[in-house]
C-alpha cells in the first residue's frame, strides 16, 4: 500500500471508530433482513441523494456524513456499471468482518474495505447483547 493511501486508510479508521456500533447495526440489519448481501457505507461531505442517511456530520460533529446503500442501488443509479458487478462481487469482503466504504471526497471516489471491530474489542458494547 502506498504511504499516502496507508495514511488515508488509518485516518478513516480513526475517524469512524466512535461510530462503529451504529454502522455495524445498519450493515447487520441489511444482511439479516435480506435487503442485500452487499451493504455499502457511503462517506461524503456534501449533500447526497443516495441510500439511507445514518450519520449527519454537522449534527454529530463527525468528519463525515454516512449513508447506507447497496450494490443493487449503485447499479440501478448507474454508479457501478452492470458489466462491473461480477468483478465487484469478486473483491467484496465479508460484510460481517469488513465495512465496504464508498468514500466521496471532492472529485475523488474510492472503495475501501475497513475491518470491523469485534464486539469484544468495542468499548461501547455491553456483555448482555
Amino acid at each position: 500500500m502506498e504511504k499516502r493511501n496507508e495514511a488515508r486508510y488509518y485516518q478513516l479508521e480513526s475517524e469512524l471508530e466512535p461510530f462503529q456500533k451504529l454502522l455495524a447495526q445498519a450493515v447487520d440489519t441489511t444482511l439479516d433482513e435480506a435487503v442485500s448481501s452487499y451493504p455499502i457505507l457511503v462517506l461524503h461531505k456534501a449533500q447526497l441523494a443516495l441510500g439511507i442517511p445514518l450519520l449527519d456530520a454537522e449534527q454529530s460533529r463527525a468528519p463525515w456524513s454516512v449513508n447506507l446503500t447497496t450494490l443493487e442501488e449503485l447499479v440501478t443509479k448507474k454508479v457501478i456499471g452492470a458489466e462491473k458487478v461480477d468483478a465487484f462481487q469478486q473483491v467484496f469482503k465479508d460484510p460481517k468482518s469488513y465495512f465496504c466504504l464508498f468514500v466521496l471526497d471532492g472529485k475523488a471516489a474510492e472503495f475501501v474495505f475497513l475491518p470491523r471491530l469485534s464486539p469484544a474489542s468495542d468499548p461501547l458494547s455491553s456483555e448482555n447483547e
